[in-house]
């Protein structure tokens, strides 16, 4: 694989190993524990051993990130967000915010039907439901699930021009009213939920060659989103996908049942009264990702994508809304 920061990816791996082990103290970690895990535009991630090194966006506002990184270490939510630790100084690389975190186990994505869709949404309900932390020295940030949407179509417009489908896509984005409802919900929301966004918690980083315990809790991860908002933005893009005919309604179903039993928030006894506008900008912000990436890519969108550029169409057309689509 070729990465085109490699100073990043040197001095981000310099800085996991420095985590892992005491100064001085041989590595064991075996090749396959040791390695870089993610690197876009919003953040590159490197493994070592039992624990994983994260480089933060470029831009990224320190404050809000301190506060984001005190949330997930916050005691009140201990059984919701994977906790971080301790990390070398100074905490930055090329003015990048730089966090250290357990290395958890991701969903496999070999195996849907073992898709944890229930935990997650009982883990979504207890977020949503717990009080922001009064004692916080940083002011929690905004929610920024809704500056997603708008920066995805701000992307598709100033890479993607030309592409067909930007116009069905910015008519869908000019077609949903207020993103956020004036009346909305000021709750705690992790601000980009999708299943690689949970991991297994396998525990306090003692050994790094050590294996993880069977059947460790589930637990939420990526702080760089998480702050005060509405709630029902944490449920739109499966909505959006069953909306769009791509998540079975079962499925849906178990995910959705599952958040109201847990006291989830963020819905009522229609939940589409909430969730309309969130789905419907997730599916214009998916779309408008597709467009871009794949215009980059020089290729054509595939199969999925296609259907989140057909949703949009209706979208624009006016010929259903979001529960509408959920129901055909």
């Amino acid at each position: 694989m070729d990465f085109p920061d490699r100073p990043l990816i040197d001095g981000l791996t310099a800085y996991a190993h420095a985590a892992a082990h005491r100064p001085g103290a041989p590595c064991r970690c075996a090749s396959g524990l040791v390695g870089v895990l993610a690197d876009r535009d919003d953040g590159t991630v490197v493994r070592h051993g039992r624990l994983v090194a994260k480089a933060h966006a470029p831009g990224t506002d320190p404050e809000a990130h301190r506060a984001r990184i005190a949330l997930a270490a916050h005691p009140d939510l201990r059984d919701v967000f994977l906790p971080p630790l301790p990390a070398p100084t100074p905490g930055e690389l090329d003015g990048r915010p730089v966090s250290v975190w357990p290395y958890g186990s991701p969903v496999d994505p070999a195996d849907p039907d073992a898709a944890p869709w229930e935990e997650a949404a009982t883990l979504l309900a207890l977020l949503h439901r717990t009080p922001p932390p009064a004692e916080s020295a940083v002011r929690l940030p905004e929610m920024r699930a809704p500056v997603k949407a708008a920066l995805a179509v701000d992307r598709m417009r100033r890479t993607a021009p030309d592409h067909p489908a930007v116009a069905t896509v910015l008519a869908a984005w000019r077609s949903i009213p207020g993103r956020v409802a004036p009346d909305a919900p000021r709750l705690l929301c992790h601000g980009d939920f999708h299943l690689g966004q949970l991991v297994r918690d396998t525990g306090p980083v003692e050994s790094p060659a050590a294996p993880p315990p069977p059947h460790a809790p589930w637990r939420l991860i990526d702080m760089d989103d998480a702050g005060l908002g509405d709630p029902a933005w944490d449920l739109a893009r499966p909505a959006a996908w069953f909306a769009a005919g791509i998540l079975p309604p079962e499925i849906w179903s178990r995910f959705l049942g599952a958040y109201q039993e847990a006291g989830g928030p963020a819905v009522g006894t229609d939940p589409w009264v909430q969730l309309d506008v969130p789905a419907r900008a997730l599916t214009v912000q998916t779309a408008a990702l597709a467009v871009a990436k794949s215009t980059a890519e020089g290729r054509p969108l595939d199969e999925v994508e296609d259907v989140m550029i057909d949703t949009c169409a209706r979208i624009a057309g006016h010929r259903t809304d979001s529960a509408a689509v959920a129901s055909t």
